[in-house]
């Protein structure tokens, strides 16, 4: 499910790596991996086709550059216990974010949930803009 709309991005993705899986060292120093570049990747292609294919493109980014933010991401792991609801949401979110040319630090509010799905593991992620600053 992929939906652009003028004040809503919402996107299905790959489940994210796991932590132990985003991250190597590299020199002593730590990199992201080729794996996590390789998500990030992806993210991006999935958020540019959604983009160009949407009527709602250039109000959708408008919206999202003006106002705090507001990110929503369901986890749909094939086990309950293997994965924590928090492991995936960085660079999750980075992923995004960075597709978006979007600051993460303008993300105000931030929804996780996690479910099972055995058969169909991904994310599901809502992007919009943050009723708190309405408040």
């Amino acid at each position: 499910m992929t939906s652009v709309l003028a004040d809503r991005l919402l996107l299905t993705l790959p489940v994210p790596p796991s932590i132990n899986h985003q991250y190597a060292t590299v020199n002593g120093r730590r990199v992201l991996s080729a794996v996590g570049r390789g998500y990030k990747l992806l993210v991006a292609r999935q958020v540019m086709v959604a983009l160009s294919r949407s009527a709602h493109r250039d109000a959708l980014l408008k919206a999202l550059r003006a106002d705090f933010l507001a990110l929503s991401v369901r986890f749909h792991f094939t086990s309950r216990l293997r994965r924590d609801v928090d492991g995936g949401l960085k660079i999750a979110q980075d992923a995004l974010c960075e597709a978006l040319s979007i600051n993460d630090n303008r993300i105000l509010e931030i929804h996780l949930f996690k479910a099972l799905d055995p058969a169909h593991p991904r994310i599901e992620i809502s992007l919009c803009p943050s009723a708190l600053t309405r408040l």
